[in-house]
């Protein structure tokens, strides 16, 4: 694994591509209970190198219910986003995470990880990449447990995302403690 994370951080098959240069950002260890799947950094993770530094990851860690000692513990979770770098800017939020590093690196960081129960894919291009049913996001969220025991998807806890959260209460009223329940078991093991 530490040579696997090695070969990441040195990564730069999209160079030309990210506006701030390559700073993949992913946390794992062969011992990672827990994989979080999200988008890509945005910049104050790029400047930090931290994954969910920021509002988003205050708001996923208060959805899982763990302290920041939990979370970023990588016996508890492994952190792999669509996208290792920050991608860049778009009209509202950040672009859509580079392709190039979900083919790359995903599966040779699962190979290491045999211990992991659950994958918690957040947002569409998580959900889109693993689970490929043609659903949208809101179906996936409320429908979770047919994804269950494997995957867990929710909406993504960007504070742009706050509309989502307004028009979908039900994810935080109901879903949310599942997921608590869920993580709260696999990380106390």
């Amino acid at each position: 694994m530490k040579n696997l994370l090695n070969d990441i951080e040195k990564c730069i098959i999209c160079k030309a591509h990210l506006p701030l240069g390559p700073r993949p950002v992913v946390t794992a260890d062969v011992s990672s209970k827990i994989v979080i799947i999200g988008q890509a950094p945005g910049t104050r993770v790029h400047q930090s190198g931290i994954p969910w530094n920021d509002q988003s990851g205050k708001k996923l860690r208060q959805w899982l219910g763990v302290t920041d000692e939990q979370f970023y513990n990588t016996q508890n979770f492994a952190i792999i986003p669509m996208g290792f770098c920050y991608p860049g800017k778009a009209k509202t939020g950040d672009l859509p995470p580079r392709p190039e590093c979900a083919p790359q690196w995903h599966e040779p960081l699962f190979d290491r990880m045999p211990n992991v129960e659950l994958v918690i894919l957040i947002g569409a291009y998580a959900q889109n990449y693993y689970l490929k049913d043609k659903k949208a996001l809101t179906e996936r969220v409320g429908d979770y447990k047919t994804y269950l025991p494997k995957y867990f998807p929710i909406p993504h806890p960007s504070p742009t995302n706050r509309f989502w959260r307004a028009k979908n209460p039900w994810f935080e009223e109901l879903i949310v403690s599942d997921l608590q329940e869920m993580v709260m078991e696999l990380i106390t093991k």
